[in-house]
């Protein structure tokens, strides 16, 4: 059952790197979210009443919930437009207890596997703090994309070989393989952070009823890469009689 809400967590994994890529818009990624929120909630929980005091089951369905309060607090944060703060400083409890799961998986479960996957999340997850909580935005597209082949390699493949009975016979070769797929990703920052400084826009120029350059605006996106519209003045011409300035 948990590898079924696995394949999902994939999905909405890739679903929130095009929206911070750009690629999707934000509300529009709300609903999945959402759904797979309410997934990796109801699914632990139904673990829990039927591990039967098995210590491993309720082990493995604990971290689960991590997932699912993330996907519902971003759903949140995007459909009440909240800012992204909050949600920032709990990925970063996410990523902390992300490393105590990959220790645990490398030892009491021995599964390099999901150890090598638990520290991607762990990797995943801070970035996703780092974006959000202390709002390097810098950090942003590179985020993404480590949210993308988070959502193929650590989740929606591994719920397949899972799914389909492969998994315990090729745990060393997928711990391997996972291994240099994260530090591939890693090793792109600099590609992504040059591009960014590339493509930047020239700073705009103050006008009339516009804020000064670097004041920040009002936003409705988790993640900040979307400005709320705001009302501006109408401009009066300089010869304008008085009664219409006011």
């Amino acid at each position: 059952m948990a590898s079924v809400g696995l394949l999902y967590v994939g999905a909405v994994l890739i679903v929130n790197g095009l929206m911070l890529l750009g690629r999707v818009d934000a509300r529009a990624a709300a609903p999945m979210n959402l759904f797979v929120g309410l997934l990796q909630v109801l699914t632990p929980t139904y673990l829990l009443f039927t591990a039967g005091g098995d210590a491993d089951v309720v082990l493995g369905a604990s971290g689960l919930y991590l997932f699912g309060f993330t996907y519902l607090y971003v759903a949140c944060n995007l459909f009440i437009g909240l800012d992204g703060t909050g949600l920032g400083w709990f990925s970063a409890f996410v990523a902390c207890c992300a490393v105590v799961y990959a220790g645990l998986n490398f030892g009491r479960l021995d599964d390099a596997a999901f150890g090598v996957i638990w520290l991607y999340w762990a990797v995943l997850w801070g970035l996703f703090f780092l974006v959000l909580g202390l709002k390097r935005d810098e950090l942003t597209r590179f985020t993404g994309l480590v949210a993308i082949v988070a959502g193929v390699a650590t989740c929606a493949v591994p719920a397949f070989l899972l799914l389909t009975g492969v998994w315990a016979a090729n745990v060393t070769t997928a711990a391997v393989v996972l291994a240099v797929v994260l530090l591939l990703s890693l090793a792109l920052f600099p590609v992504f952070r040059d591009r960014r400084r590339e493509t930047a826009a020239p700073a705009p120029q103050l006008r009339e009823g516009e804020p000064p350059p670097g004041t920040r605006q009002p936003t409705t996106q988790m993640h900040d890469n979307v400005v709320a519209k705001q009302p501006r003045p109408v401009p009066v011409a300089p010869d304008a009689p008085a009664d219409r300035r006011r």
